[in-house]
């Protein structure tokens, strides 16, 4: 069927076309609730876009203040400031002369969110395998724990850093850290000690300093990197030689006390932790006190001049030992003749040196040992200080007899060096320090004896190497003057004849003093370049010759012919005028 369009209706007086036209180009008109929710959503749209602009304009002005007007403070303030006290690095500590000790360099640290871990194990196996030193079963426990934050690993190289990224685990993360290095490896160690893994001092003077180092002060010793190579070289040269279970070394300035080269062996490297044992940690410079022996005739000697009661001219029957109640006191060398003064040090006498203690008496000798620093511990500053041990007063005959010759008191090896340092330098005691003094700062110190009695002390320290047992330490233009002394070691509760503690003290130039050194050997044995002596002469005094022929050059001291004359060991009046005519 065929439909045919109908045609449209015609209403008489409207042009129908006309009215279509209007109705097609008319705008459309919502009305009511539609027209509403229309409106609003415009104008929201509208001030949503003039935020957005306005944020640009603001951000493009800045740029632009940025680029055209730099702010000098604001970049100042931007700027990082490693002097900070909140999360500034930890200081440097250096040497006398600006050479790094110790400081810390910028790391990674690697730890985890244990909540994304989702196989544990096999993250593990995979951070073993690029980080072979990592504790599998810990991190295994640890990436099990649900935690948010555990650590894994300190102190990543920039290469185990990439190779831990690599692994792509979401749950691995890292953070800023810093580690403690030490640039002399174990060359200081004793001295600068160690911190722990979170940069903490726990030894020497890291833990000394602790606080002044975690608040970016830096610390400035009076050590010099030139002298302690020179000193540790020699010394453990020695300790190989005369096969020594341990040593010790120290040289100081006589003048100031500052402490210019400490050595104790066998050390440890603080880098490497697997080299601290606790034999290698203990300082026998500073911590270890010993009964020294005849070195403490020196101080024994400069008591008997400056108390006033002994002359260097007068004389002391060593003909015989001395029996003082059931003990008796007997001589390594002995003479058996009358000595004077210069003879009983450069003879080593025992029995002089007790017999001129007995002549002043146990309360100017207790007196005059405080005063060289040898009843209480060193000041300096070390956290590894021994405490002297000494004897409970009132001090008998004995007690008198034997101390005057380094027996029956233990002291450190540093408090020897500094108080041996007051009898040559003019007679003032200087306090050890390891903190470089500025030139303009004067040395605090106390008089301990007369100039007149240190000038003498020196004369006859001068004899002891020119024509005692000190002449292996003797070195040419030096003047080496000193004093040799061989303890024996208290074994199971006994004096041990065949294990001793044989040091050497040693200051030079004899004539005018710039430095003491004093060298220490433990248990060393005898060889045949000893002649299979254990005493000091054959050990000690070389050793100490050797480190002053090493380190004089460095340090300034110009060799110079010896001002002394030595004196015939056998002829008492010969050395007494040696002396001069004090």
């Amino acid at each position: 069927m065929i439909r045919r369009k109908s045609a449209p209706a015609i209403v008489p007086g409207v042009d129908l076309r006309a009215a279509a036209e209007a109705a097609r180009t008319a705008p459309l008109r919502v009305e009511g609730s539609a027209k509403t929710a229309l409106e609003t959503g415009r104008t929201r749209l509208a001030f949503a876009g003039g935020i957005f602009l306005l944020l640009f304009l603001a951000v493009a002005v800045q740029l632009i203040n940025v680029s055209f007007r730099p702010d000098a403070e604001r970049i100042a303030r931007a700027a990082p400031r490693p002097e900070l006290p909140v999360g500034a690095l930890r200081a440097d500590i250096t040497d006398r002369n600006g050479v790094l000790l110790a400081t810390n360099l910028p790391t990674v640290n690697l730890y985890a969110d244990a909540r994304l871990v989702r196989d544990p194990d096999r993250m593990a196996d995979d951070l073993a395998r690029v980080l072979p030193d990592i504790d599998g079963p810990r991190t295994r426990e640890r990436l099990k724990s649900r935690q948010a934050f555990v650590y894994l690993h300190r102190h990543l190289t920039p290469a185990q850093q990439f190779a831990v990224n690599r692994l792509g685990y979401p749950a691995l993360k890292f953070e800023d850290g810093e580690m403690r290095v030490y640039p002399q490896g174990g060359l200081f160690a004793h001295v600068i000690g160690k911190t722990d893994i979170d940069n903490r001092g726990i030894s020497g003077v890291e833990l000394r300093f602790d606080a002044a180092l975690k608040a970016g002060e830096p610390l400035r010793l009076s050590l010099d990197i030139r002298a302690q190579t020179a000193v540790t070289a020699v010394l453990r040269d020695a300790m190989a030689a005369y096969q020594a279970a341990g040593a010790a070394a120290i040289v100081q300035d006589a003048r100031t006390g500052e402490v210019v080269a400490l050595t104790s062996l066998p050390d440890f490297d603080p880098n490497r932790p697997e080299t601290m044992t606790p034999d290698a940690m203990f300082n026998r410079a500073t911590l270890g006190v010993y009964e020294i022996g005849s070195v403490f005739k020196i101080f024994n000697t400069a008591i008997a001049l400056e108390s006033g009661k002994i002359h260097v001219s007068d004389r002391f029957d060593a003909t015989a030992p001395v029996q003082i109640a059931r003990y008796t006191i007997h001589d390594l060398h002995p003479q058996k003749r009358w000595l004077s003064v210069p003879e009983i040090l450069v003879h080593s006498s025992n029995i002089g040196s007790a017999r001129m203690a007995l002549d002043f008496g146990a309360e100017t000798q207790r007196a005059f040992l405080g005063r060289f620093g040898l009843l209480s511990a060193s000041a300096v500053e070390l956290p590894e200080v021994g405490g002297p041990q000494v004897p409970p007063a009132p001090w008998g005959q004995i007690t008198v007899a034997t101390v005057a010759f380094g027996h029956g008191i233990s002291v450190s090896p540093l408090q020897v060096a500094t108080a041996a340092s007051a009898v040559v330098n003019g007679g003032v005691f200087h306090p050890a320090t390891l903190v470089a003094r500025a030139a303009e700062d004067a040395a605090p110190g106390t008089r301990a004896i007369s100039e007149r009695t240190s000038r003498m002390m020196r004369r006859l320290m001068r004899l002891v190497v020119t024509d005692g047992s000190g002449r292996k330490a003797d070195v040419l233009g030096y003047r080496v003057a000193g004093k040799t002394g061989t303890a024996e070691k208290v074994v199971n509760g006994r004096y041990s004849h065949t294990a001793v503690l044989a040091s050497f003290l040693a200051t030079f130039p004899a004539d005018a003093p710039r430095y003491t050194v004093l060298v220490a050997l433990d248990t060393p044995k005898g060889t045949p370049a000893t002649a299979n002596f254990t005493t000091a002469g054959w050990n000690a005094a070389p050793t100490a010759g050797k480190i002053v022929a090493a380190i004089a050059p460095m340090l300034g001291v110009e060799p110079a012919a010896d001002p002394f004359s030595g004196g015939d060991p056998k002829n008492g009046p010969l050395m007494v005028a040696a002396m001069g005519k004090e």
